[in-house]
């Protein structure tokens, strides 16, 4: 089924800068929908989510209308199951695997079911669904409140160990609060979920503390009794091409930054002509929102074809459907004061290179987007391998006491889902470690 039908079943909304892209489901629509779930024996749904949700119970335990249970399995496996529910790209995983996709070309709508069930639990469920184990007397440092700080703080607390996060920025979230665009996670939603993580107990969060600055590995390792590091990818790559530094050039993380932190009735401005440079889901969440905002034109232009654009076939169309134009197998060159200059390119064996041809696009606004990478300098002693820290199975670094886990390892894709399990996974171990 086309992005375009679905967004009709659903009722799309208006393209409002802050408008919910998705709607929550109404309890008759959840009901529905949970009836379609053939319930698989050995569901290849389950095997497809990178957290490991039983996801026909919980679609079971909605069927029969209790809520609370389906939440909390799903919330058991994945704490962030509320904003994976948004963002994760469900179309490459548990949906892509549904068997309904084989007789009707229409899968269970996974993401939504768990949408629908864990909103209800995080903002209407006076009590807190999960409880503390007995106090260990163990205390654990967690460097960045990202979806893999949170995850790992989570279970440890759940698991009886006092937990400090230490986050550089003012909020806790990570790039659920400032790298998803608005339209993706509306509502605040990051922060009530960040509340609701936090409700558990045993948690301390300290704002403003940055690993480099103001903390080093060296002082939390004596300090505390582990240390988990959920730091991310802190740096964006650069083009290395002439005009980059021009006004109304930015990179595409921070406009979503600036476009989320923006006071209520004030979204920042954006230029007549928009050209975003990229191909993975950060460069479509900055065009589409551009366009959200009042651009008159919004260009994505990738230097390959879209067979190989990191962002799935669904987020390409999507920004389509916005009215935003994708244009590949094209290279920035220049950027002048008003336009930038592309050149032509082709594939061939899987090398990519420049033709010769250029042409050039209209831009008052350049946004950047392609790709982040590790902060090393505060790292200290650590390996890094690949552009991220190297950890071993049980997502132990080369230093003694300290783990790591989220985008600035190498555990799977860059993902939300993907940095909560390895959160979840690295505090399983952390435990294991600390009552050996």
């Amino acid at each position: 089924m086309t992005l375009i039908a679905t967004l009709a079943i659903t009722g799309d909304n208006s393209a409002s800068p802050y408008t919910d892209l998705t709607p929550a489901m109404t309890p008759v629509q959840a009901l529905a929908e949970s009836n379609r779930c053939l319930f698989c024996y050995d569901a290849p749904c389950i095997k497809a989510c990178p957290t490991g949700i039983d996801i026909p119970a919980f679609i079971r335990s909605i069927a029969t209308g209790n809520l609370k249970g389906a939440a909390t399995t799903i919330l058991s496996e994945n704490i962030m199951g509320g904003t994976c529910g948004r963002v994760c790209p469900t179309e490459t995983l548990c949906e892509q695997s549904c068997v309904r996709n084989r007789a009707e070309d229409r899968p269970v709508a996974i993401g939504r079911l768990q949408r629908h069930a864990t909103d209800r639990l995080i903002d209407g469920e006076p009590a807190h669904p999960f409880a503390r184990a007995a106090a260990t007397g163990k205390r654990v440092a967690v460097v960045g409140a990202g979806p893999a700080g949170l995850s790992c703080a989570h279970r440890l607390a759940t698991l009886g160990h006092e937990v400090t996060v230490f986050e550089a920025k003012a909020k806790s979230g990570g790039l659920n609060e400032y790298g998803l665009a608005p339209y993706k996670m509306a509502d605040d939603f990051a922060q009530r979920e960040v509340a609701f993580i936090l409700g558990v107990g045993g948690i301390a969060v300290e704002h403003g503390r940055r690993l480099g600055a103001d903390l080093s590995l060296d002082s939390l390792r004596a300090d505390f009794d582990a240390v988990f590091l959920g730091v991310g990818l802190g740096s964006n790559n650069r083009l290395g091409i002439p005009g980059e530094e021009r006004a109304g050039v930015e990179d595409a993380t921070a406009f979503i930054e600036r476009v989320r932190q923006a006071l209520p009735g004030q979204p920042p401005a954006v230029g007549r002509s928009v050209v975003v440079i990229g191909g993975g889901n950060t460069a479509v969440d900055a065009a589409i929102q551009a366009k959200r905002l009042g651009a008159e034109d919004v260009t994505l232009v990738y230097r390959r074809g879209r067979a190989q654009m990191g962002a799935t076939g669904w987020e390409q169309e999507l920004a389509q459907t916005e009215g935003v134009v994708l244009k590949t197998f094209a290279a920035p060159k220049e950027i002048g004061e008003t336009s930038i200059t592309f050149e032509r390119t082709s594939l061939t064996d899987g090398k990519l290179s420049g033709t010769g041809e250029t042409f050039t696009l209209q831009a008052d606004m350049v946004l950047k987007a392609v790709g982040q990478k590790l902060s090393a300098e505060a790292l200290g002693g650590l390996e890094v391998t690949g552009g991220k820290i190297a950890v071993d199975g049980a997502y132990r670094t080369t230093l003694a006491k300290v783990w790591a886990g989220g985008d600035c390892v190498a555990t799977g894709e860059d993902l939300t889902v993907q940095s909560v399990q390895d959160g979840k996974l690295a505090a399983l171990a952390i435990h294991s470690h600390l009552t050996a």
